[in-house]
């Protein structure tokens, strides 16, 4: 995938399961899982699913292609100092000899950090901290392009509360006792959504590009293997649609599909939509008002090549396939 900054919108839905864990646990609440109190549903935060995107870019990375590519460092990670890493860029943009693109130095600082931090150029970021030359400066505040909603479950979730026991002691004193207890809390089962938005418009601010999105998007498929703790041993990314905007027009009339693409052939709500999840029939006919497993699930893409809105392109990323676009 090219370096080219990103210039097509995207907008995508993302289905994900857990099974005997806590997916989002609520620091307010004893960690117990997030929930909706109207609906009982579960919900799972966009900073929590951001977390599992930056974990992944953590650990597998790409390698930087020249000094003034794109790297994919992480700024918001256990550890970092914030301001720590906002003085490089400030020190590299106030060099007389620098190369960072810029009309100012806080704008310079601010394009040296979204070069340098995945997390930055993708989601953004508050930047003006301190006595900075960034503070006061509209440049101090970057909106990435990329945004997540609040994932939520399709139906009610019952959380449980585990006692578990240990049988080694925390202090001396306490050596003569068998054990300790404790507890944990877990959902059975439930299948969460989770919406996203991706702009071309503010891609172009921070620098987000083609090989960027293919990074996110391969993270959002793999987050949780390699997040597996007693917590969350058990969860799945079950679907990703990808809706891709290319322009309505025939592929030689580049400039209005070049327009096009930028803001969208589509409404999001609506390309959503045509994906349906509800109990199977299966399910139902046994009687089954919620669900014990995916299996008790259908997922349907109303979408197909005949009746796919024009101009959009439906990259279906967990089968590995594509429909349409419709262009001309």
């Amino acid at each position: 995938m090219s370096n080219n900054i990103l210039t097509n919108r995207h907008d995508f839905l993302l289905l994900f399961e857990v099974t005997n864990g806590n997916p989002n646990g609520d620091p307010d609440a004893g960690n117990l899982p997030r929930l909706d109190p109207n609906t009982n549903r579960g919900i799972v935060s966009d900073v929590c699913l951001k977390r599992k995107v930056r974990n992944f870019v953590e650990l597998f990375a790409p390698a930087r292609t020249a000094a003034d590519a794109n790297d994919f460092k992480i700024l918001i990670k256990q550890g970092a100092v914030i301001e720590t890493e906002q003085k490089k860029g400030e020190d590299e943009a106030t060099k007389k000899d620098t190369k960072v693109p810029g009309n100012s130095d806080a704008e310079r600082a601010k394009n040296w950090l979204c070069r340098e931090f995945f997390d930055v150029r993708t989601f953004g970021g508050v930047l003006s901290t301190g006595d900075s030359v960034m503070k006061g400066s509209a440049f101090g505040q970057v909106r990435g392009p990329v945004q997540f909603t609040f994932g939520q479950s399709f139906h009610a979730i019952t959380p449980l509360e585990i006692t578990i026991t240990r049988c080694a002691v925390t202090k001396e004193e306490d050596a003569k006792k068998e054990r300790t207890m404790g507890n944990k809390h877990i959902v059975p089962y439930a299948l969460y959504a989770a919406k996203g938005y991706i702009s071309p418009a503010f891609a172009e601010k921070t620098g987000f590009t083609d090989a960027d999105l293919e990074l996110l998007f391969q993270a959002l498929l793999q987050m949780f293997e390699h997040d597996r703790s007693a917590a969350r041993g058990e969860m799945i990314v079950r679907g990703l649609y990808d809706f891709e905007h290319c322009g309505t027009q025939h592929p030689n009339n580049a400039a209005q599909n070049k327009r096009e693409s930028r803001l969208g052939c589509a409404h999001a709500h609506k390309l959503i939509e045509g994906i349906k999840v509800d109990l199977s029939e299966k399910a139902k006919a046994a009687g089954k008002t919620f669900p014990e497993s995916f299996a008790d699930y259908e997922v349907k893409c109303d979408w197909t090549e005949a009746n796919l809105p024009k101009g959009i392109k439906l990259n279906l990323r967990h089968e590995d396939r594509s429909i349409g676009p419709k262009q001309g």
